[in-house]
């Protein structure tokens, strides 16, 4: 896996060597490829001008089902079944519109404890927006367990699930499956948010039978600064109209699209909520990082994630690691509890060359991407780290 590192550009250190970057689960680094993938559509948009659309080497038109194939890959889907498009949160409320529909007896939206701002807001704004109040239409659960009771005994007034594969914070992944599985057993309809799924945990949507997911590919799908989000469907809404949802041109199927008649009819599968036409530089870069993904494959890869944070854990041993030990509970990602100013431990760090992020109060995030992390980042960390954080030791 090592040499995959050199399809990577490493920032450089303070001391002109290369940095030690641990925050692919904040923002993955640039593939090497990148800038030939972007230049190839910028030399089509300067040779064919519009045309470009329909007779580049790769249509622009259908610039997006290159993706398809490789995307239904990685998170365990059909090619129907996905998408990429906008932005996460633009995606998840799109999504609520579909598959948030509250009645007086079931209007309740579950998420999980500490679930990033964003998700937050937009559940909020969405129950809001329905005419219910947050203080009793959401409800926050810890885990599975807590969940599964939860559903037990007050389901019937929850219409959607929505948990995030990993909690970006705690660095604590669900058991998905599970969380599927209780969900519809009550009748509710269930959604993720893999902001920190994709491309670090085995996916499989279609068999979990998840109604829908989305996620960002900035992470640790290395799509660039504000890259483009992914969706997913399941096919058993493939062509079901009668869906609530927001339209738009680009979601109208492609054989009758440029008719520019007053009716809409979705393109089949997840394709159908488009809303408009996808930047295709943006979709040249991520790409460059997707056909990596693809040849590489996630099983390898989580295989050697296990490998690299149980090398991390092991290193910190007597040090507060807040993510469960347990590999299976967690990704790529460490989360350490800091006594004293976690600020002052970051800074300490990124003028030693290593690059990781924080989160109050009390939280240093590490997150070593199998992809271009090898075991002497993780050392060179430890190092850097021991030396940052004397007080840390529990």
């Amino acid at each position: 896996m090592t040499r995959y590192r050199d399809r990577f550009h490493i920032p450089l250190a303070p001391d002109g060597g290369e940095s030690v970057y641990l925050c692919g689960h904040s923002l993955g680094l640039q593939p090497k490829t990148v800038r030939a993938y972007i230049e190839r559509e910028l030399k089509e948009w300067e040779r064919l001008g519009v045309e470009g659309h329909f007779h580049a080497r790769h249509p622009w038109v259908e610039y997006n089902k290159l993706l398809a194939d490789q995307t239904a890959r990685l998170v365990g889907a059909k090619p129907v079944e996905v998408v990429n498009m906008n932005s996460l949160t633009v995606n998840l409320h799109l999504m609520m519109v579909s598959f948030y529909r509250p009645s007086p007896r079931r209007h309740r939206i579950v998420i999980e404890e500490n679930a990033f701002p964003s998700d937050q807001y937009a559940v909020k704004s969405q129950i809001q927006f329905h005419g219910f109040d947050p203080a009793e239409s959401l409800v926050a659960v810890a885990g599975e367990d807590e969940l599964e009771d939860l559903l037990a005994r007050e389901g019937e007034s929850v219409a959607l699930v929505l948990l995030g594969g990993v909690n970006y914070s705690s660095g604590r992944a669900f058991d998905l499956a599970r969380v599927a599985r209780a969900g519809h057993a009550q009748g509710c309809l269930v959604g993720f948010d893999l902001a920190h799924s994709a491309g670090n945990l085995v996916l499989k949507l279609h068999d979990w039978d998840a109604d829908f997911a989305v996620w960002c590919t900035y992470k640790y799908l290395n799509g660039g600064p504000g890259s483009l989000g992914g969706c997913f469907v399941h096919e058993r809404y493939a062509r079901d109209e009668s869906l609530p949802r927001l339209t738009g041109w680009w979601g109208h199927t492609l054989e009758t699209r440029f008719r520019m008649g007053p009716d809409f009819h979705a393109a089949p599968g997840a394709e159908g909520w488009q809303v408009s036409n996808p930047p295709v530089i943006e979709l040249a870069a991520l790409r460059a990082s997707m056909d990596l993904f693809d040849e590489v494959g996630m099983e390898r890869l989580r295989a050697r994630s296990v490998e690299l944070t149980g090398i991390l854990e092991s290193l910190l041993d007597g040090h507060e690691i807040v993510t469960p030990r347990d590999p299976a509970r967690r990704g790529a990602q460490l989360s350490i509890r800091v006594r004293g100013s976690v600020r002052a431990v970051w800074e300490q760090l990124a003028a030693a060359g290593v690059i990781c992020d924080w989160r109050e109060p009390d939280i240093l995030r590490v997150a070593p991407a199998p992809l271009y992390n090898t075991e002497e980042d993780v050392r060179r960390f430890v190092e850097a780290f021991l030396h940052s954080a004397p007080t840390a030791r529990m």
